[in-house]
């Protein structure tokens, strides 16, 4: 896409990022005018629009407020969006700064999200990391976990993993909840998917059904795991994430049961 040198005068979203932090002074994404944020020279492309406006990527960082994306998260799903789309193109742009195949120095594309190589006319794309994630019921529980990465967190939330090469999703859940939990699963349905630039993931959703095993966490990647009455859960994920989001559609269909019932 088009790189821009910024006169001052562009005005828009501005995306400042490098090393998967981007810019949020006042921990909201700036708006306005390029020379109010003392952008002029710098270098920039258009990775969207948001409200009417333009959003803008600058590769690169400042002196202060490089924050997680994670901020953005819970303002707007869609700023959130591209928010994470400009993160993870300027990782991209980052680690391929020169071709993996002859060493050459790498160029950007002017028609798409892309490094072209001069040298060998390699192509290279931007890459997405499958992952699953799946809320699972058993009766009128949920399973959650505490995970090894929120040891210093209270949080707990459902279970996930990276898709294998050669895996279908559904593969893919059933090997991830097996290998972390030691259970069986069984009708398991997709439900929906969250861009989640983590660094470079596309995070699929599905629930599943308890189908058999002893419940016993992998301690490698869980610090525990446990069946949770649907009306009472420990602390779990924010609205804004796709796991929230499983959780709810799994207490849903527990309490629609029961009414049946």
């Amino acid at each position: 896409m088009h790189l821009y040198t910024l006169t001052g005068s562009e005005k828009g979203w501005w995306t400042v990022s490098l090393g998967g932090r981007v810019w949020l002074p006042k921990g909201e994404l700036p708006f306005g005018l390029a020379k109010d944020w003392d952008l002029i020279g710098q270098h920039a492309k258009i990775v969207g629009e948001w409200q009417g406006e333009t959003v803008w990527l600058i590769h690169g960082k400042m002196d202060n407020d490089m924050c997680s994306p994670r901020l953005i998260a819970s303002q707007d799903e869609n700023l959130f969006k591209l928010v994470g789309r400009g993160v993870q193109l300027a990782e991209f742009y980052r680690s391929h700064r020169f071709c993996g195949y002859c060493g050459s120095k790498m160029r950007h594309s002017e028609s798409e999200w892309a490094c072209l190589c001069d040298n060998c006319h390699e192509r290279y794309y931007p890459q997405i990391a499958p992952c699953i994630i799946v809320g699972i019921r058993h009766e009128d529980k949920i399973l959650l976990a505490h995970h090894v990465r929120h040891k210093h967190s209270p949080l707990y939330t459902v279970l996930a993993g990276f898709v294998e090469v050669g895996e279908t999703l559904e593969e893919a859940v059933a090997r991830e909840v097996f290998e972390e939990s030691n259970i069986r699963i069984r009708n398991i349905r997709y439900v929906s998917s969250q861009p989640w630039p983590f660094p470079h993931s596309l995070m699929m959703g599905f629930l599943a059904d308890y189908d058999g095993g002893e419940l016993r966490h992998d301690p490698s990647e869980l610090m525990s795991a446990d069946w949770y009455r649907y009306d009472q859960l420990p602390q779990i994920p924010p609205p804004d994430t796709i796991a929230r989001r499983l959780i709810e559609d799994t207490i849903a269909n527990i309490r629609q049961d029961k009414e049946k019932n």
